[in-house]
């Protein structure tokens, strides 16, 4: 089997194991269909997210000019505190900023390498957690825009990681934490802003990948360095496919690239 397209992020559906997609211009790929199975990367070429042009790329899938331009990779992406909307201030589209800012959104924490607090949209639930590898997830706020969640999450973070350790998530040396006792513990530091919005009494949120066989000690596959690999899939966690010699590869990190793919 052959396929063709350029790399975005995986998409996945919640279950028992997390089913999960790569999904190109006029196909799609059930990447759980495959494991056990060899499978072949060959780097084509680059293809902007957003102007589709062959282009180095430069960050989140986007040539330079375009990540410098578009709405959608502005700073209060990374940094949601940084967000502005609910002022009617624009960055750079306002009208994009008030779709996406002015929405509900979550501010959780997750264990994935080691407990970390995070923003997404409400509507990214549990899609968020599921890119991050989170075993274990928690909603502790739903702020009604992103700004009140991306000061939540400032606050929070003098008292509990903000980071993944990839390494860690992917070797699954990850210990078990009771993130209700997190919430509870953090609940004193939230913002009085934000204090209104504080969730309690839910329950963690418990994702299942499916990998058969973790790395020992993992390296990265970049296609800028190595453009063509072979190898048998072992796994899916979080955005990285996982092969049988400890090599793993970063979709998301590699979105834009024009790729071949081979199963056999």
């Amino acid at each position: 089997m052959q396929y063709e397209g350029v790399l975005k992020k995986m998409q996945t559906e919640i279950g028992k194991p997390i089913q999960y997609y790569l999904v190109f211009e006029s196909d799609f790929l059930n990447l759980n269909q495959i494991l056990n199975k060899e499978l072949t990367v060959n780097f084509i070429k680059h293809q902007c997210l957003n102007c589709g042009n062959d282009r180095p790329i430069f960050r989140q899938g986007f040539c330079k000019s375009c990540f410098f331009e578009i709405p959608s990779a502005g700073d209060w992406i990374m940094r949601p505190e940084l967000s502005t909307a609910h002022l009617n201030q624009a960055d750079r589209d306002l009208d994009y900023e008030k779709r996406v800012q002015l929405q509900p959104h979550i501010v959780y924490l997750a264990n994935s390498s080691n407990v970390k607090v995070g923003v997404t949209r409400k509507t990214q639930v549990p899609t968020r957690w599921i890119d991050q590898g989170a075993h274990e997830a928690l909603e502790i706020v739903e702020a009604p825009n992103r700004y009140l969640a991306g000061i939540t999450e400032v606050a929070l973070k003098n008292y509990v990681g903000d980071k993944t350790n990839w390494r860690k998530m992917l070797t699954n040396t990850v210990a078990d934490e009771s993130l209700v006792e997190w919430r509870n513990k953090l609940k004193q530091y939230i913002p009085e802003e934000a204090s209104q919005y504080f969730v309690e009494n839910n329950t963690e949120t418990h994702l299942d990948f499916p990998v058969l066989q973790y790395p020992e000690k993992v390296k990265s596959l970049n296609l800028s360095k190595t453009p063509n690999y072979q190898g048998v899939l072992k796994g899916i966690k979080g955005q990285y496919l996982i092969f049988e010699d400890n090599t793993v590869f970063n979709v998301r990190s590699n979105e834009g690239c024009y790729v071949g793919l081979t199963i056999s």
